[in-house]
């Protein structure tokens, strides 16, 4: 299949590429490359532009039998959401109707969005199921459900049958060296803390060290972005199956607090990780941990990497070649 990847030049968009290539499918990447990045780009055509952008769909149409979209072009950062909201709702819904509109003028039957676990706000029951209801704390996680609903009915009044992929924590790096995680800014807490052990920064700023927790720094739930990227061929195959729409969490189920994280990957790269206790960040949940039943059910997906230090090591790795070669 020829799949239209927005986003593909991007940390979890690239990955997938690769893992689409790897399963005999071909990424069209469409970038506007705000974010992403175009060496990233390496397992199919390239074309550099936005997801609402009319003229460049229509070459990538004319060019390509397009059988299936997958959607990762948004902005993700939480903190700038709330400060410039309308940029988020313009780029995260706005595009997304637009491509949703060509995308129904030309037939396309099955769509794939990345979502995000910050549907569900503070969540009343852990671990976090689906079913729980979506009360998002922030303009970008309104962005998700906003478009999921959108989604919804689309679905409901055309052939197009869709996937939401409902993300907790994605973090790691290509086990390959190929791909890594190179956002600017860098707002990630992984990539932060090894910034701090390439000495590329003093400390960690640790905001919270009173949640009740057991050390009493936030619980998040880490996601391999190469066990994500699975998620998404998975999902685009049941489609293809003709299996109806639904939305599905893509975490491991296990959480892992802040200290663990700094101490893990003193552990991985023999470094001494400075931190800084700072007061907490407005909105954010003790613990994230997601029910992964309907993945495994639904999807038949299981997570490869499964501890914290496998997934730190492909980073760690990842974060030295990136920080050498100057990418």
């Amino acid at each position: 299949m020829n799949i239209l990847v927005t986003g593909g030049a991007g940390y979890i968009g690239s990955h997938c590429c690769k893992e689409l290539s790897k399963v005999g499918h071909t990424p069209i990447t469409l970038d506007n490359l705000v974010h992403g990045h175009r060496e990233a780009v390496r397992w199919g055509p390239f074309f550099e532009g936005d997801v609402a952008d009319e003229a460049v769909l229509r070459r990538i149409f004319a060019e390509f039998e397009i059988e299936a979209i997958m959607h990762f072009a948004a902005y993700a950062y939480v903190g700038e959401s709330v400060a410039v909201p309308l940029k988020y709702y313009v780029n995260n819904v706005q595009k997304t109707m637009d491509l949703l509109r060509f995308s129904a003028e030309n037939n396309i039957g099955i769509f794939i969005f990345s979502s995000s676990c910050a549907t569900y706000g503070i969540p009343d029951i852990l671990p976090i199921t689906e079913a729980l209801p979506l009360r998002p704390i922030n303009p970008y996680g309104r962005t998700k459900v906003m478009v999921e609903t959108i989604l919804e009915d689309c679905a409901r009044a055309t052939p197009m049958r869709y996937t939401s992929l409902r993300y907790f924590n994605a973090a790691g790096a290509d086990p390959e060296g190929e791909l890594g995680e190179n956002h600017n800014p860098e707002t990630h807490l992984i990539p932060r803390i090894l910034d701090v052990a390439q000495g590329k920064s003093e400390a960690i700023s640790v905001f919270g060290t009173n949640y009740p927790t057991e050390d009493g720094t936030c619980v998040r739930d880490y996601i391999h972005v190469t066990d994500l990227a699975a998620a998404h061929v998975l999902a685009l195959e049941r489609l293809r199956a003709g299996e109806p729409s639904d939305c599905i969490n893509i975490g491991t189920g296990k959480g892992y607090s802040i200290m663990h994280i700094i101490n893990t990957a003193s552990a991985v790269t023999g470094r001494k990780i400075p931190y800084i206790p700072c007061a907490r960040r407005y909105g954010d949940p003790p613990v994230l941990v997601a029910d992964n039943a309907k993945a495994q059910r639904m999807l038949g997906w299981q997570a490869r990497f499964t501890t914290l230090k496998e997934i730190i090591q492909t980073a760690w790795n990842w974060h030295q070649h990136i920080r050498t070669s100057d990418l």
